[in-house]
């Protein structure tokens, strides 16, 4: 077995924030989802999330999250000190224990298995993520010998400039037999720069201690301000972009589209530039989605366009055309075949199989059945002021440019309503109706000066 421990008592001061460091967003997910994503990879038998700077909204931020322990650091007096906090919770426990940071939000659940597997295959006493940086200011360094087993860990700030040399890096990421490290935490001391109680230390306790190289140095940056944070999700793009291509998805640009790696693509969809999937985003094989577009937690049919629109919270069947500058939110439902067509809003409407709604309309609160036809700067009047009222269109009902429907209203199947009406009651089916004023031309008239 293995527990997690993830270490998120910072406040981060440097992001220049109230909200605390953790929970800053990277694509769609705060940095602390990430990294309990990625400790979920290893099946933990517990996961202990030390808290102490904005503990409140952390908690409330994973409220939905099962089996996640929290663990108070009242005092953030290092990294050293936030681990002596987990003794009374692991009391009994024998088996390995992972140190994750909440901020490092990169890593790869492989890297982890992985680090597990040297640790366990050695029987260390700890073993250590590091990574070979290029520039490696502000890491502490790792020395160790020609096995691997590390000598010493010293922090940047207390690296001489011959030591600043070792390009060798500690990610902040640990394997520990709990057994041994518990023994030793009580040793710490803080007589350092920073008068802190560093985990690193513990290695002149333990034997053996193993160093281990992740193969991407770029899983184990941390966040510290908002420059690293656009570094992080850029990696985190080229990550998601690179791996749909290769899964045989066509991005034209990929330089101007961003992809949540929560989105799932089919083969043969195309992504046209300046194009945004966020969320729980599904897109069909065959779409072209975009350019220009904006979709988010929608599932999108099979050889379906979006074009140049926003669509939310919402379905489109298959072989619909939306936009351009179409806007459907509010879980939207639209049937297969349909055009939904320029500057036409959709709010929690559901739309029948091949319905047009081609071009300058506002459906909101509205049921439209198959083969409906909408003109032109049709409105459905859905807010009485006090609460929304739905609005019914029969199969095959027509209705004619700048027409409004004024909600509560039913209207029947094969009607067809004639343009500028204003519908206040029910219309039965196969009818025409007329709801407008009778036209009055007075010749010879004039405004009077």
């Amino acid at each position: 077995m293995v527990a997690v421990a993830i270490l998120a008592a910072g406040r981060g001061t440097r992001m220049k924030s109230r909200l605390p460091k953790v929970l800053h967003s990277l694509g769609g997910r705060s940095l602390l989802e990430r990294v309990l994503g990625c400790a979920n990879g290893v099946q933990p038998s517990r996961i202990l999330v030390i808290v102490g700077y904005g503990s409140d909204a952390i908690k409330e931020s994973l409220a939905n999250v099962a089996n996640v322990e929290f663990v108070e650091q009242r005092e953030q007096l290092g990294t050293g000190h936030a681990v002596q906090q987990l003794m009374p919770h692991l009391q009994g426990f024998s088996d390995d224990l992972l140190i994750l940071n909440g901020d490092v939000p990169l890593l790869r659940a492989e890297t982890l298995d992985t680090l597990l597997q040297v640790h366990r295959s050695n029987q260390n006493a700890a073993t250590i993520l590091t990574a070979q940086l290029p520039d490696a200011k502000g890491y502490g360094r790792v020395f160790c010998d020609g096995q691997n087993l590390v000598t010493q860990i010293i922090e940047d700030r207390d690296c001489t400039p011959a030591q600043r040399q070792n390009r060798r890096v500690n990610a902040g990421i640990y394997c520990f037999r709990w057994s041994a490290l518990a023994q030793v935490l009580p040793k710490l001391q803080s007589n350092n720069d920073q008068q802190e109680y560093y985990l690193t230390d513990v290695v002149s306790y333990l034997d053996p201690v193993m160093a281990v190289d992740v193969a991407d140095y770029q899983e184990i940056l941390g966040i510290n301000d908002r420059k690293q944070l656009a570094v992080a999700y850029d990696i985190l793009q080229t990550r998601v972009k690179d791996s749909w291509m290769t899964a045989g998805v066509t991005i034209v640009d990929p330089d101007s589209v961003t992809i949540d790696d929560t989105v799932q693509l089919e083969a043969d969809v195309v992504i046209e530039p300046q194009t945004h999937l966020r969320g729980q985003t599904l897109i069909r094989a065959g779409s072209r989605i975009g350019p220009g577009s904006l979709i988010e937690n929608s599932e999108v049919g099979e050889s379906t366009t979006v074009m140049f629109s926003v669509v939310s919270d919402s379905v489109i069947k298959p072989h619909t055309r939306v936009g351009p500058y179409a806007h459907l939110r509010g879980h939207v439902q639209v049937g297969e075949g349909c055009r939904i067509g320029n500057f036409v809003e959709l709010k929690n409407s559901t739309l029948g199989d091949r319905t047009n709604v081609a071009h300058l309309s506002y459906l909101g609160d509205a049921t439209l059945g198959e083969r409906v036809n909408v003109g032109a700067g049709t409105i459905t009047a859905n807010y009485d002021g006090v609460q929304k009222h739905r609005t019914e269109i029969g199969d095959r009902t027509k209705t004619g440019s700048n027409s409004v429907l004024v909600a509560p209203v039913t209207i029947g199947t094969d009607v067809t309503i004639a343009a500028g009406s204003t519908i206040t009651e029910d219309v039965p089916d196969n009818s025409l109706v007329i709801a407008r004023a009778r036209q009055v031309v007075k010749r010879g008239w004039r405004l009077k000066q």
